[in-house]
């Protein structure tokens, strides 16, 4: 049996702990987690975050990039707040109550965890009936069975904004029903529901399945409406004529500005490498999603009081957007 030297086995001890040192920030590197927080799959947010994850990829080679499907804007700034994701699409309003604290929307206290990435594309809310149903403008939905988007959602929060300017809640309807957009246009199609809330991108999936299946009616939402909400996260906008299959005219909405978040603790060369990525490869994006058209960097820094993640800071200094 050999036997080692006292000092002999200092030395070797010492040489191993050094290189597991040097070691240390690559293996630290290689176990690095970036969550992509989503929607349903129906909708926008998780094609545009399967996307996303694939230049976040090349860009972040070290990194282990996985896409998580969930309720959408609310959950995505809860699980933001406690560390469970790395960043994630939201509306611009929910951001807002998220920051300031907004028990109504779903955000018991402020937020403070939350910076801000990037102002994206923006969210149209589109409320669609089936034509049978005889619905065609908003005093036609009173006595109807609807549904509003997940509780707590972005668009459940948009659907309560929107019908409250036209002077109407949720006990006017016979029926509410709190579903994704798939679930919901499932029910469209069997005749179970009237009409569907879905606060997304122009040509949303489920819609244009909705479209193929059912005659439909894209209910107007005027101007005077949308000025009513008293919020100015919400815009006129309008839904171009053929957007969807039997859509002929152009209909006049309320659109919402999209915003990617991150928090606090997501490194500032993490937050660098994902924002400059993507917007290196918008056309990667559009090819996934054509609400990604929408998507320009000049206005990426424009519709939040929230802070800019650091990382999003210093990209933004290097184009020019900020000082």
């Amino acid at each position: 049996m050999s036997i080692v030297h006292p000092r002999r086995r200092r030395i070797v001890l010492g040489a191993l702990g050094a290189s597991l040192a040097s070691a240390l920030p690559r293996a630290q590197a290689a176990s690095r987690f970036v969550t992509v927080l989503t929607g349903g799959q129906s909708g926008v947010y998780y094609p545009l975050g399967v996307a996303l994850s694939q230049v976040w990829g090349h860009a972040l080679p070290d990194a282990k990039i996985s896409v998580q499907a969930t309720k959408a804007s609310a959950e995505n700034l809860n699980l933001l707040q406690d560390g469970r994701g790395e960043i994630a699409f939201t509306l611009a309003d929910a951001l807002s109550d998220a920051w300031r604290g907004s028990a109504e929307s779903g955000f018991a206290k402020p937020l403070t965890k939350l910076r801000a990435v990037a102002g994206i594309y923006p969210n149209y809310i589109q409320i669609v009936a089936s034509s049978a149903s005889g619905i065609r403008t908003l005093a036609d939905l009173k006595g109807k069975r609807i549904s509003v988007g997940a509780p707590k959602s972005g668009t459940e929060l948009n659907a309560r904004a929107i019908l409250k300017a036209a002077g109407l809640g949720y006990g006017d309807f016979a029926k509410v029903e709190y579903l994704p957009f798939g679930e919901s246009v499932e029910l469209m199609k069997n005749r179970q529901l009237d009409l569907t809330l879905q606060s997304a991108g122009l040509g949303v999936a489920s819609i244009r399945d909705l479209s193929t299946s059912v005659p439909i009616v894209i209910v107007p939402i005027p101007a005077a409406v949308v000025a009513k909400v008293g919020d100015s996260a919400y815009q006129p906008a309008t839904i171009p004529a053929r957007t969807y299959t039997g859509q002929e005219i152009e209909v006049p909405t309320a659109a919402i500005k999209n915003f990617l978040v991150s928090h606090e603790g997501v490194p500032e060369d993490t937050v660098y490498a994902m924002t400059k990525s993507m917007f290196e490869h918008l056309d990667q994006l559009v090819a996934a999603h054509s609400a990604a058209k929408g998507i320009h960097r000049d206005t990426a820094t424009q519709g939040t009081t929230v802070p800019f993640h650091a990382g999003a800071q210093r990209y933004y200094r290097e184009v020019g957007l900020m000082k």
